[in-house]
Formats: structure tokens, sequence, C-alpha cells
């Protein structure tokens, strides 16, 4: 063999037994290094953004707060149960993390505990992915070492993969449950153990841990069942047949479970969450933005990967069965990608576990390839490879700028200008419980003392039902005659397409305390402004409050204080 031509050019035929991969000590202890390098370029990458978090964390974070201190499942004490999260297991270690003392306490030696657990969990989470590519790689590959730290560092680099999981959101633990999925996958297959008790059960409670992190983390409890039958050996059907079911069984029960407290508590089948973003079947369109993580990963570095797993796929390996049972998985990641509606939010953050999986595949595929080739083939391999690492290396960095100037949506600026300042209006009103409507809800929801009426629907399910069909003018009747919100904001897309300004009702109870920025206003009821002095007063905190929220946007990956207190103001 003398080239890449080769190896790609090996048939298939082969049908027999695959050979063992060449027996090696067990030198486990190599696997702390492997593990630990990319998790140190993962963390250092995470530095530069600070300390960031998006606001729908801030959604979560304030559930967990009303679960932890016996107040419920509700966003803020004194409204009623709504399921306004979709991530009930990351939810679920905020809540641990509360009653430990070490979430919505403080600070760690400077960091407030908000920004240092739920980021010190995601270091947790990705260094278990790590290890999850060292154990699948440790069962086929002769470099296993190797294989981990190539593997984790081309995830390190990946923008939509660090920021999405040091945000304050699920995508570490999703990533986590993935990754481990797919080790196991691989490493049952190399051992002809697909038709075993404990792979079986161990993807089916993996999946159900998916599941219960993300809504469409539920499509891989496909994962073990299609590898059972895709690789299934002759003769072993009813075997792989019964290990299949089981996988099923044991990812069903957790989520039956799950499934009928929400019923018995929200009388609802699907998250709040889910109605608001209404999420309909498959189009062709949605599966269209595939072709955006392609480009977004480097077409030539795809192009590279996808030849070198080809390539794999021909040689009769130990890693040909690994990459097939890594393959469906990868195959799973990518179609929930595409079934799932395209988010506002940069970085593509629903395709977390795609780069994880991703990442490992390739990797594991290439160091298959090169062991097969003599100096001359590997070196133009290498070079190839190089040199599509720096075009999306290029493209990651441009990335990785352009998202620490202006982060998505700061939890910690909606703290200010959603929480901080209305409760300065509040307090010059002399209100002590007001109501509030408002299209962004997490920060407001940990420091607004007014109680949250959620303009997106997350957390409010009457206008989570009004969103799937954008009809705008049911959410204005349901506001205006039904809720009477005490304060109101609207900015940007959010104010033109409710259009609350032209109704002649809004126009009649509400009066402009101010303008606010991205095109918005901050509104109260007429009703409870006696006079004039008072409105002067409510407009000179307005001045107070957007030099504030000024001051945040121009430090968008700070903090917000060593601790976000409901009700807490500076208002005269």
């Amino acid at each position: 063999m003398t080239d890449t031509a080769e190896v790609v050019a090996r048939p298939l035929e082969d049908t027999g037994p695959e050979p063992e991969p060449p027996r090696r000590g067990r030198r486990w202890w190599w696997g702390v290094p492997a593990v630990l390098v990319p998790t140190v370029l993962f963390g250092l990458h995470a530095l530069v953004y600070g300390q960031w978090e998006v606001d729908d964390a801030g959604i979560t974070f304030a559930y967990a707060r009303s679960v932890a201190t016996g107040a419920g499942p509700v966003l803020q004490a004194g409204l009623p149960p709504v399921e306004g999260w979709s991530n009930p297991a990351w939810l679920g270690l905020l809540v641990v993390g509360h009653w430990l003392g070490l979430f919505d306490h403080g600070a760690w030696f400077g960091v407030p505990d908000y920004v240092a657990y739920p980021k010190f969990l995601a270091l947790l989470c990705v260094a278990g992915v790590f290890a999850a590519f060292h154990a699948a790689a440790s069962a086929v590959s002769r470099r296993p070492v190797v294989v981990t730290v190539v593997a984790g560092a081309i995830a390190s680099a990946i923008p939509s993969f660090v920021i999405w999981c040091v945000s304050g959101l699920e995508n570490s633990l999703l990533a986590l449950a993935v990754a481990w999925i797919g080790a196991l996958l691989v490493r049952a297959s190399a051992r002809d153990r697909l038709s075993s008790v404990f792979p079986a059960v161990a993807c089916g409670l993996l999946a159900a841990l998916a599941g219960l992190t993300r809504p469409e983390g539920l499509i891989y409890g496909a994962a073990f069942p299609l590898v059972a039958l895709v690789l299934v050996r002759r003769g072993g059907v009813l075997r792989s047949l019964a290990a299949a079911a089981l996988s099923g069984v044991v990812f069903l029960i957790p989520v039956a479970l799950y499934l009928r407290w929400r019923w018995a508590t929200f009388h609802e089948l699907l998250p709040t969450t889910a109605v608001a973003k209404s999420q309909g079947l498959p189009t062709v369109a949605g599966f269209g933005k595939v072709t955006e993580l392609v480009s977004y990963a480097g077409w030539l570095g795809v192009l590279v990967g996808a030849v070198l797993v080809g390539a794999s796929l021909m040689r009769a390996t130990p890693v040909r069965t690994a990459v097939v049972a890594l393959l469906v998985p990868l195959g799973l990641g990518v179609v929930a990608f595409g079934v799932l509606v395209p988010d506002w939010m940069e970085q593509y953050r629903f395709a977390t576990p795609v780069w994880a999986l991703g990442a490992l595949v390739v990797t594991l595929a290439g160091a298959e390839v090169l062991g097969g080739l003599r100096v001359r083939g590997r070196l133009t391999v290498a070079l190839v490879a190089v040199v599509a690492a720096v075009f999306s290396g290029v493209g990651w960095a441009g990335s990785a700028q352009t998202f620490r100037a202006a982060p998505t949506a700061p939890m910690c600026l909606i703290v200010v200008n959603t929480g901080w300042e209305f409760n300065g209006y509040a307090d010059i009103l002399g209100l002590q419980r007001a109501t509030f409507f408002a299209p962004e809800i997490g920060g407001g929801a940990l420091a607004g003392r007014s109680l949250l009426v959620d303009g997106a629907g997350l957390a409010e399910p009457t206008i989570a039902k009004l969103w799937p069909t954008k009809d705008w003018a049911g959410v204005r009747d349901y506001v205006l005659d039904d809720v009477k919100p005490t304060f109101f904001r609207a900015h940007g897309e959010f104010r033109t397409q409710m259009a609350f300004d032209d109704d002649p009702r809004f126009q009649a109870d509400y009066v402009l305390i101010g303008p606010s920025p991205n095109g918005g206003g901050n509104w109260v009821r007429r009703e409870l402004v006696p006079d004039e002095a008072t409105m002067a007063r409510l407009r000179a905190w307005a001045v107070q409050a957007e030099a504030a929220d000024a001051a945040q946007r121009a430090t968008p990956r700070a903090s917000c204080g060593d601790r976000i207190v409901q009700g807490e103001t500076s208002a005269a």
C-alpha cells in the first residue's frame, strides 16, 4: 500500500470476522493526561467569553431557585406552576447545587456562583465527553491517547461547542450523554456484545438522560436499537432484537415517569416552551440548515473528514465497525438539528452533539487510515489535513471574536434593564407587588420584584398557544383585556410584530416612561401615576437606568454582582 487511493480502493468483500486490535498492556493511566489536555484547551477557550451567560439560562436559574426554596415549579413565587423549562435534568443539577450551597448563594473566590457553578458543571461534563472519546478509542485504536487528544482539541476549538457548553444552559450535559452512548456502542460492537444486557441498559438510560436534558435528545433512544440491528451477526437476529427491545424499554421508563409527572402537575402533554416555539413536522427547508453546519465547520475540513471516514469503512478492521457505530448517533444528531425550528440565537446552539461525535469519528477514522499508509501517503494526508484545519481555524477564530464582542442576550443585561430598572419604578410608585409584561424574562425573574408575564410565551401558557399561528391580535387582547400588566416593555422586532403601540386600548391605558435601546420603550399604567411630579421621578430614574444599561452593554461578558437578589434596587 503506497497512498490514500489504495486505502479507498480496498474492497468490501471480506465479510468474515474482523481482526482483533493488537493486544496492549492495560495502561489505563494514560487516559488521564489524554482527557486532561483537551479539557484544559476547552477551559482556555471558554475564558474568551468571560462570565457571560445567556438570558435563557436565567429562566432555568429562576426555576431552580423556586424549586430549591420550596416555592414549587414556578418562575417566581406567586405565579402559577408552568413548565417554562425544557431541560429537567440540568434543572435538577442546579437545584442540587442550591441545596448544597454551591449555587445562588454568593461567590467562589470572587466569581459569582451563578457563573462559577454552571460553568464548573460544564467543565466536568466536557471532561466526561473526552473520557468517552478515550473509552471508545481504547477499544479499537492502537493510538487511543492520540485520538483522544486530537478529537478533544478539535471540539475545544469549535466556538459553537464551547460557547453553548458554558452558556449556563444544558448543552454540556447533553454532549456528555450522547458521547457516552457513542463510546458504549463502540466498545460493545468491538467485543461483539451488542446483544448483551449491559450495553442495552446503559445506552437506554443515557438516551433517557439525553431526552430529559433536551427535548430533541429523545431521538437518541433509537441509537442502540439501530446499531444492534445494523451490526447484527449472522444467527444473532433474535438476540439483537431482544437487546434492542430491552434498551427501548429502559429508555421509555424514566421518560414515561416524567411525562406522568408533567400531566399530573401541569395537565399538559408538552412543556410550554415547546408550544411557544411551535415545533412542527420536518421540512426540506429545515434540513437545509445542515449545510450551514458544513459551512461553519469548513467545507474543506468536512470533505477531508468525509474521505477519511469513507476510507476507514473500506478496511476490514475493528475501526470500521466503530465508525459505523458512531455514525448512527451522529446521524441522529444531524436529523435532530434539521428537525428543530431555527433558533434566533447565534452559533448553532442545537449542534453541540454533532460537533462532539463528528470530531471523534473523523479523528478515529483518520488515525486508522494514516496507520495503514507508508511515509509518503501519511505526509500527503497530513498536509491536506493541516491545510483544512487552517481554513477551518481561521473561520472559527472569526466566529469567536465576533461573539466575544457581542455575545447573545447576556443574562446580566436583562438583570439590569428588566429586573433592577423596573424595581426602581415600583419603588417610586410604592408598589410591593406589580405585574410586568416583557420579551426577556431570565434576568428579570431572578432580580425583579414584579410578577412577570412572558411575552415570548416560554413561561406563559396562554401566550404560548398564540405564538404558533402568530396571532398577535390575540396576544394584544389577552394582555390588554385580561392581564392588564402594571409595566410594559417592548423593543426591536418584538415591538413591531406585536404592535401594541397602535392599539387604542394601549394608548389609553399606558404612558411612556422613556425610550430604551434597540428601538424600544418602557411604559406604566396611567392610573398608577398620580401627578406630574411622580412622572418626573420615574423619568429621572429612567435616565439613571439608561446609564446602567449602557454600562452593562459596554461590558457584555461581565457579571452583575456576587449574588442576584430578587427585589434588589437602588431607587430613591
